[in-house]
């Protein structure tokens, strides 16, 4: 193999390293998007359990001076009855007396009713905030370790950049553009090796005098389909 087609395979490898980490890191956003949408589900859940419960509770509040009109207005008229001189007014108010009394009742069994469906609600809510606890630990380790994989990430690639710099620098002047080239239109892989007499890029397979310049190894060679640099494979 060519000293420089060796070179440039070693150039290669921490150019396609470089690829693979940047990949990583672009998707590195949306695994911390999937991390916290994790969360969406059980705030939800909060969110409803609340709602239901501050619905009860107003519904309550309302059923609570329903019930509390009703009584004054039981108070004003037993007040009335009590004054009253005539039997027909005394009898009527009576009657109105016993129907308050009566909606006063069923209004005070349905803030019973209400007690014990908030006392459910309640429940609900301890526990589907318990549940975005849980869960909000997990996605809280999830983000932690996305983090360290960034920072691990970040820092092997400025120690590669810096590595592949060196390298590049070491490569002649007159092929490190085609190099550059092809690495940007073939995929990340600009050396490829010859196997059985086809290119390892495009797997087409080469003329005989490509695959006798290959093994020869005295020039650099390139497959004739695809344009990659080709070595032997040892």
């Amino acid at each position: 193999m060519l000293d420089e087609v060796r070179a440039l395979l070693i150039l290669q490898d921490r150019d396609r390293r470089l690829l693979a980490l940047a990949k990583d890191l672009e998707r590195l956003p949306q695994d911390e998007a999937r991390a916290k949408n994790k969360l969406a589900g059980d705030e939800a859940a909060v969110k409803k359990a609340h709602d239901a419960l501050v619905d009860c509770e107003l519904r309550l509040k309302r059923l609570e001076l329903d019930a509390g009109t009703r009584r004054t207005t039981i108070q004003r008229l037993k007040v009335q009855q009590y004054e009253t001189r005539k039997n027909e007014e005394y009898q009527a108010l009576g009657h109105e007396i016993t129907r308050y009394e009566k909606e006063a009742d069923d209004l005070e069994t349905r803030e019973l009713e209400l007690m014990e469906e908030m006392d459910g609600l309640r429940a609900a809510q301890k526990a589907a905030e318990a549940a975005l606890a849980h869960t909000r630990t997990l996605v809280d380790e999830d983000l932690a370790t996305i983090v360290r994989r960034r920072e691990r990430m970040e820092a092997e690639r400025a120690e590669l950049v810096t590595e592949r710099d060196q390298l590049a620098a070491g490569v002649s002047e007159s092929v490190l553009p085609l190099y550059q080239r092809l690495m940007k239109t073939k995929d990340g892989m600009a050396i490829a090796p010859m196997h059985e007499g086809k290119c390892g890029g495009c797997h087409m397979k080469l003329i005989a005098s490509t695959v006798v310049a290959v093994q020869n190894a005295k020039e650099m060679t390139r497959c004739e389909d695809c344009g990659r640099i080709l070595y032997a494979e040892e």
